[in-house]
């Protein structure tokens, strides 16, 4: 069923785009001087016709929603990155990462750790493997993708404990692994990105060693959702203002734990020593303000920041392979990751 659907929806989003927007029921979406891509139009109108919001799921039907998305696939090719599969000890238990190396991968590599997004409720390891395996086959990085316990199983801060403890066995066992430990970096999208900010800030408090180079793809940063892009992106796309909400209460356990820095890393007082940061915000997401104001406060701080906003592109894009302009914006990220990572 579900490639039917993709190749449904797929001839659908290959209309031009006044057939896309008429068929999305509305004029072009506009968010200042930035105009909604015609084909997410039409994506979002037809995921909120035909599927149930998140905040009316439980965690368990939400996941299973999610890991069956059609909008994500890319059929095999001959530099498909080769698998791994892996466990890891965590406290109270183990966790699962697969790692994509590229396919002509020799010798000691670079390394991103990638934390998926969903929401630190639903997202996994099969829920992102399209995503990884370009990262790693455009980057020339080896991607080791960290399934983390999610909430509200695994609430607070357990998530953000399984990522560390997934980049400190990569830094250990890199020999092993194939890894240049000189050059580990850690990566996440949404709510993957909120886990890899928090992480570089724990580390650099604790006196740790620090991932050489961190991706955050339209990160989460500020759990008080009081920016303006919040309120201007608050419904009728991919995720929503009420779906952010649904997130923010598996994960904290009460509205104290927003302000806390490894839950809200903008909220942090003290940014500098950072990592070298590549950050990607979309200009039709409720966390594009957020995300650009951690950009400008990390370069404020002192840190080197490449950030790359795709004002016509909604939060989510990076798992849409579907839409070509998505495919674009995943080739340049991983591009610029493999460019910051080659030239340490």
């Amino acid at each position: 069923m579900a490639s039917i659907q993709q190749f449904i929806l797929g001839l659908t989003l290959k209309s031009p785009d006044w057939l896309l927007l008429r068929l999305s029921g509305k004029p072009q979406r506009k968010r200042g001087q930035r105009r909604l891509l015609p084909a997410f139009q039409c994506l979002c109108a037809l995921m909120e016709k035909q599927i149930t919001p998140l905040e009316k799921l439980s965690p368990t039907e939400a996941r299973a929603l999610w890991e069956d998305a059609p909008v994500d696939f890319d059929p095999p090719g001959r530099d498909r990155p080769v698998t791994r599969e892996h466990t890891v000890p965590v406290n109270g238990g183990q966790i699962a990462v697969r790692e994509y190396a590229p396919a002509a991968a020799s010798g000691p590599l670079p390394a991103l750790v990638y934390y998926h997004g969903g929401g630190w409720v639903v997202g996994s390891i099969e829920s992102h493997e399209g995503l990884c395996e370009r990262l790693a086959a455009i980057s020339g990085c080896r991607v080791f993708s960290a399934d983390y316990r999610l909430a509200p199983e695994h609430p607070f801060p357990v998530p953000l404990a399984d990522c560390e403890a997934v980049f400190e066995w990569v830094a250990a066992n890199a020999a092993g692994l194939g890894v240049d430990p000189q050059r580990i970096a850690a990566g996440g999208d949404s709510a993957g990105g909120n886990l890899t900010a928090a992480l570089c800030n724990s580390r650099k408090g604790a006196g740790k060693s620090l991932p050489s180079l961190q991706l955050l793809i339209y990160p989460c940063t500020d759990m008080n959702f009081a920016t303006a892009s919040c309120k201007e992106c608050a419904t009728g796309l991919f995720l929503t203002l009420e779906a952010m909400k649904w997130f923010r209460g598996h994960y904290l356990r009460s509205q104290d734990e927003w302000s806390n820095p490894l839950a809200s890393p903008l909220l942090a007082a003290d940014l500098s020593g950072q990592p070298p940061a590549i950050v990607v915000t979309a200009g039709f997401d409720p966390l594009a303000d957020e995300g650009e104001a951690y950009a400008e406060r990390l370069r404020a701080a002192g840190v080197p920041v490449t950030h790359r906003g795709y004002d016509s592109l909604i939060h989510g894009f990076a798992n849409m392979s579907l839409i070509p302009e998505a495919r674009a914006a995943v080739k340049e990220i991983a591009a610029l990751l493999g460019h910051g990572m080659n030239r340490q």
